[in-house]
């Protein structure tokens, strides 16, 4: 998809050095996913703090569990 973004000029020269790109829409697009990769790994490591996925409870009687796969299953039997 092709835009027009104002950016100076000095900012593009510092991009094109960091990514090493010699064409400023290789660098600039190289940024921009760079950019919601670390946004999306950001925001999962928040939710993971926060407790948003519900995972199953280890089983409380060690002894019961099969040493061979220790991962409780999802759904008791």
């Amino acid at each position: 998809m092709r835009i027009t973004v104002d950016i100076e000029d000095d900012v593009l020269s510092e991009l094109m050095k960091i990514t090493g790109d010699k064409n400023k829409s290789p660098a600039v697009a190289r940024a921009v996913t760079e950019f919601v990769r670390r946004k999306q790994a950001r925001d999962f490591g928040r939710m993971i703090r926060e407790g948003v996925f519900d995972y199953p409870a280890p089983a409380a009687d060690p002894a019961s569990m099969d040493p061979a796969n220790p991962i409780p299953p999802l759904y008791q039997d």
